[in-house]
Formats: structure tokens, C-alpha cells, sequence
């Protein structure tokens, strides 16, 4: 089959290319790298305008003042020029409701060429859109990326660019794909739960992680234990990175001779992931019911994750808690719990990583995934 998939943020896309490869199918993944991220794509559609100091200054400027942003409508002429080479194909995934980080009215235009020469058209529930931002604003999850903005609303300014999901605009766009589309599928727990009553839902299928290209599944332990902070700035407040840091000033006072903390902002994925390898505990997130796909690839190496793995998934899957991986919570003392319990207990960090590494040998090996997505694909 000849398949496209749109968007990459956290190589899922990549991982699912690699499986459909080797399956002899001819796949095309077209996206922008995901900014500092920089994730491989065939076909690289980004804005340059804010490769310019000027330019960037002057777009910013229109951006606050007119709310109209010339780095969507950059990405837009691009991408319009780009698509009009891809039609025909039989499967079209797009990686969320903005595939292609353009405005919600953009997005309907460019994707009407997308729905009206291609066969079949999915959509990944996979990141911030308009029906799982519904959910959390209605307060259905226990906490959510909303919750720092429901305790504080003069983060409103900060939170600018996910509460524009919620306007009529990304409504419009939301029912626009949902009418045109073949299906659903969901990556996680955190996007199967608000989709799971939509009409086209699929159900989910777990994260593909390429575990051969992650082979070098280890977890040594030296004189200090090393712990990982990477964060991201523009998604800190909704990862809920202030617990982390709070809960890490208490344990390098405490531990100062036993551990090392790494702390490491926007690094690109290359950069991130050998920072992963050489780390034993790895600070993922805290505002999330299910591992995403960067705490699966520690997983996959065998590191000690702290992030989401709440109760509705240790039922989905059936696991006793801690034993794979440290479910994060919005409370210091409790991660600072949990931290000194690992340090004082290296026996265990070995035990938690020989789990995970299994754990994702079962549940998100790369070709068994594939193998899910053409089935959902073809029936």
C-alpha cells in the first residue's frame, strides 16, 4: 500500500514508517521536525521566519497585536504547494487536528485536498485537540495539563495557545475531520479515555517503539546515581515541571553525595536521548495517566521513569505499581518519597529496569504495532 503520514512530535510516526517498511509497503512521512526537536522526516515543511532575528521581532509584533501569525501562513503556502504532489494514496494518517501547525481554518483547507485525493484518511488522537481539551476543561480528569490554569487563572496568557483549541474555530475544525475521516485511533490512555464514546473511535493502540534501534538496554549503576530533568520550556507548566525541581533541591540537600542531577532544556532528540542513555532515573511528567512516547523510549533503555501510570493504567494492563515504572504526581513530598526510596534502594532501580525494558518488549514492540494499525486501517 502507499501511505502518508502527516506530523511527527515524538517519533511515533518515525517508528510506525519503520514497521510499514518492513512489511514492503511505500510510506512518506511528511512534518516539520517538531522545532529544537529536529525528528527526521522525507518531506520537511517548517517556517524560516524565525530564522530571522528581524523577521522574528516583526512577526511576533503582528502576532500580538492582529492575533495573526505569519509563521502559520508561511507553513500554509508551503504545505499547499507541497500536498499537491501527494494524492492517491490508500492510507493517510495525521498525527493530531493540526497536522500541519497552521490555524484551525489553514488546516480545513489544506486538508480538504488531503480528503478529496486520497482513499482513506485516519486521524491520531495524539496531543492537544479540541474533544480531549473539552474533557479536561470540564473537569473529568482527577488532574491534566489544565489543572496549574484551574489553580491559577492568571496563567491564562501562558496557556494562550492550548485554550485555543476550545474556540469555535477548532471546533469547526474538529467536526470537519471527524465527518471526513474513516477513523480514530488513540496512542495512550490520556486520549483513549475523552474519545472513547466518539462515533468513528477505533480504540487504542499502544505507541510503536523501535526496540532495535533502542537495543542498548542498560541501566548501570556507578558511585552516584544519575537523575535526568529534561525539560521542555514551552510545555513546562503543563508537564508540571515545578514539582520535579522542588522535589530535586530536596533530594541533592539530602543525597548530595549519592546522586547527580542533569538538567537539561530544549536539547534536540538526538542530543536528548544519549543524555537518556547515560541517566539510571529519568524525570518524564507529572500531569498525565499514561506513559508518552519520551518516557517510552527511556522505558526501552531500561531507566527508571517517574511520569504517568495511574490506576486506570496498572488495570489496563494489569500491573503492580512501581514495578515498571513511578507514577508522578502533582506532590512533592510524595516524589520526594519515591526518589529517596530508589537511592537508598539501587537493588531496586535494577529491578524496575529489567521491567520496563520487558514491558515495552510486550506491549509497544514496533511491528507488532504495525500489524494493529493495518488491521484498523483495513477493516
Amino acid at each position: 500500500m502507499k501511505i502518508l503520514l502527516i506530523g511527527e512530535y515524538s517519533n511515533l510516526h518515525n517508528s510506525l514508517k519503520k514497521g510499514l517498511l518492513s512489511l514492503g509497503h511505500e510510506v512518506i512521512l511528511l512534518g516539520s521536525g517538531d522545532g529544537f526537536k529536529k525528528y527526521d522526516v522525507d518531506i520537511l515543511i517548517k517556517s524560516t521566519i524565525f530564522e530571522n532575528k528581524f523577521l522574528k521581532i516583526i512577526a511576533k509584533i503582528i502576532d500580538k497585536i492582529f492575533k495573526f501569525s505569519l509563521n502559520e501562513l508561511e507553513i500554509y503556502f508551503k504545505s499547499k504547494k507541497i500536498i499537491k504532489k501527494f494524492s492517491n494514496f490508500d492510507i493517510v494518517q495525521l498525527i493530531n487536528e493540526s497536522p500541519f501547525n497552521t490555524s484551525a481554518n489553514l488546516e480545513i483547507s489544506l486538508l480538504k485536498y488531503i480528503f478529496k485525493n486520497n482513499k482513506k484518511v485516519f486521524l491520531l488522537a495524539c496531543g492537544v485537540d479540541n474533544k480531549s481539551l473539552k474533557y479536561a476543561i470540564d473537569k473529568k480528569f482527577r488532574y491534566s495539563i489544565l489543572t496549574p490554569y484551574f489553580e491559577n487563572n492568571s496563567l491564562k496568557k501562558e496557556y494562550r495557545h492550548i485554550l485555543k483549541y476550545l474556540n469555535s474555530d477548532y471546533n469547526k475544525l474538529s467536526n470537519y475531520i471527524e465527518k471526513n475521516i474513516q477513523g480514530i485511533i488513540s496512542s495512550d490512555l490520556d486520549y483513549h479515555i475523552p474519545y472513547f464514546n466518539s462515533k468513528k473511535y477505533l480504540g487504542m493502540i499502544p505507541n510503536p517503539i523501535d526496540i532495535d534501534n533502542l537495543n542498548d538496554y542498560a541501566n548501570p549503576l556507578s558511585k552516584k546515581i544519575v537523575i535526568l530533568h529534561a525539560i521542555n520550556s514551552k510545555n513546562k507548566l503543563k508537564k508540571g515541571n515545578k514539582f520535579f525541581e522542588k522535589s530535586l533541591s530536596i533530594i541533592e540537600a539530602k543525597y548530595s553525595n549519592k546522586i547527580k542531577v542533569v538538567r537539561t532544556i530544549d536539547k534536540s532528540y538526538s542530543d536528548h536521548i544519549k543524555n537518556v542513555k547515560n541517566c539510571n532515573i529519568l524525570l518524564d511528567q507529572v500531569y498525565a495517566y499514561d506513559q508518552g512516547y519520551n518516557a517510552l523510549e527511556a522505558m526501552a533503555l531500561g531507566k527508571v521513569v517517574l511520569t504517568g501510570a495511574e490506576k486506570e493504567w496498572r488495570e489496563h494492563y494489569n500491573i503492580v505499581e512501581d514495578h515498571v515504572v513511578i507514577n508522578a504526581m502533582p506532590d512533592i513530598s510524595y516524589l520526594v518519597e519515591k526518589l529517596s526510596l530508589l537511592i537508598e534502594n539501587p537493588g531496586k532501580i535494577k529491578i524496575i529496569s529489567k521491567n520496563a525494558r520487558e514491558f515495552i518488549l510486550k506491549y509497544h514492540d514496533y511491528k507488532t504495532i504495525t500489524k494493529k494499525y493495518l488491521e484498523a486501517w483495513e477493516n
